[in-house]
C-alpha cells in the first residue's frame, strides 16, 4: 500500500503500523513536489517492525547517485534490512519546473544511478566514468577529487531496486538491471502487447544473480456486493485516470498517455488530452473506458477479484499495491490476500 505525499508525516505513523498489523507486506512511501519522502521513510523504520518499506519512487535528478545509494544504505540499517529503493525518472515538468535541472537523458541517467548504488553498498573504492556522471569528477572542478569508499558497513550490499517505468526502451531497461519493476495502469490482458517485447529483450541480457524481476502493479481495490455497484466506485478512478492520461505533462510529451495508445485507445488518447489540456476535465474523464478502469483496478464482487487476481498472476504480476476504499480498508486486504491463488 502507498502512503501518499499529500499524507501527514504524523498521520503516515499510525497508517503504517495498522497496515503492518493487517498483514500489509510493504508500504511505498511517494515523492513529488511534496515532503521528501526519505524523512518519512526514515520514521516509518523506527515506528515498525515488520513492514517493508520502499521509496515509491525517488526522482533520480534530484539527488545526486552518490546521495541517493547513502540514503538507502542508512534507510536500510534503519530498518534493519526492511528497505528497498524505488526508482524513477519523473518528468519534465517536475524536474525542471521543481527542481530546476534540465530532463535530459533518464536511461543513461538510470543505469549509471543504479551502478553507482551497487558499488558502494559493495564499499567499494568508487571510480566511475560515466556520460552522466563521473566520480572522481574530471572536468569542471578543482582536479583534487579523490576516489572513496563508504565509511560504514551497508546492512545489506544488495538492497532491492525498483524501478518505475512504462516507456519501451525504459522497460527494457528496467529488465535487465532492476529486481523489481513498477508499472503504472498495468492492464493484464494488453501488458503483453505493450511491453513483451522490451521485456523479452531486457531479460535476454539481464544477469542471472538478480534473481527473476519482480512485478508490482494494481489499483483501487473495493470487494461490491453487484457489478453496478462496482462500477460507481470505479468510477473514483476516472479523474486520476485522464489526470495522467490527458494532462500529465505536455502536448507532445505525455508519456501515460502513449501508454494508452500502446493499450489500443489511439482515438480516446487524442480526445481525452485534448478535452483535459482544454480544461474539460470532466468531459476528458468521461471518456476513460468502462473496461479499462476494470482491467487496471480490483474493484467488484468476489467472483470478478478472484478472476482478476488470476489475470495479474497470470501476466506476471508477483505483488499487488493497492488503494483499499471502502468502511474497513483493511478487511479488504486481508480478504484479497486470502484469495490471492
Amino acid at each position: 500500500m502507498t502512503i501518499t505525499y499529500s499524507d501527514s508525516p504524523l498521520e503516515a505513523v499510525a497508517h503504517a503500523q495498522a497496515m503492518e498489523k493487517a498483514g500489509v507486506d510493504q508500504a511505498w512511501v511517494a515523492e513529488a513536489y511534496s515532503f521528501d519522502a526519505v524523512s518519512t521513510l526514515g520514521f516509518l523504520a523506527a515506528s515498525t517492525d515488520t513492514l517493508e518499506l520502499v521509496s515509491g519512487i525517488l526522482p533520480i535528478y534530484s539527488r545526486t547517485p552518490t546521495l541517493i545509494a547513502m540514503t538507502a544504505a542508512t534507510l536500510d540499517s534503519l530498518s534493519q534490512g526492511r528497505f528497498s529503493l524505488g526508482l524513477g525518472a519523473s518528468g519534465p515538468q517536475v524536474i525542471e519546473g521543481w527542481h530546476g535541472v534540465p530532463y535530459n537523458r533518464p536511461l543513461g541517467r538510470t543505469r549509471e544511478v543504479v551502478e553507482v548504488c551497487r558499488k558502494v553498498w559493495k564499499r567499494e573504492r568508487l571510480e566511475h566514468d560515466g556520460r552522466n556522471y563521473q566520480m572522481p569528477l574530471k572536468e569542471g572542478g578543482t582536479g583534487l577529487g579523490k576516489a572513496l569508499k563508504l565509511i560504514n558497513t551497508p546492512y545489506r550490499e544488495d538492497i532491492p531496486i525498483y524501478i518505475a517505468s512504462i516507456g519501451e526502451k525504459n522497460v527494457e531497461l528496467t529488465a535487465e538491471i532492476a529486481n523489481g519493476w513498477i508499472p503504472v495502469f498495468f492492464h493484464p490482458g494488453k501488458a503483453q502487447a505493450a511491453w513483451g517485447e522490451s521485456l523479452a529483450a531486457g531479460m535476454a541480457k539481464r544477469d542471472e544473480s538478480l534473481g527473476p524481476l519482480e512485478i508490482i502493479a494494481g489499483g483501487i481495490a473495493a470487494i461490491t456486493k453487484t457489478e453496478e455497484e462496482a462500477v460507481e466506485l470505479r468510477n473514483m478512478g476516472r479523474a486520476y485516470s485522464a489526470l495522467y492520461i490527458g494532462g500529465m505533462g505536455a502536448k507532445s510529451k505525455n508519456f501515460y498517455n502513449t501508454l494508452f495508445q500502446r493499450y489500443g485507445y489511439e482515438e480516446e488518447a487524442e480526445k481525452i488530452q485534448d478535452l483535459y489540456l482544454d480544461g474539460k476535465k470532466d468531459e476528458a474523464a468521461a471518456l476513460i473506458p468502462d473496461e479499462f478502469l476494470a482491467a487496471t483496478n480490483l474493484v467488484g464482487t468476489e467472483g470478478f477479484i478472484k478472476e482478476q487476481l488470476a489475470a495479474y498472476a497470470e501476466s506476471g504480476v508477483t505483488s499487488l499495491s493497492l488503494n483499499p476504499v471502502g468502511e474497513n480498508p483493511l478487511e479488504v486486504i486481508s480478504a484479497i490476500k486470502g484469495w490471492m491463488p
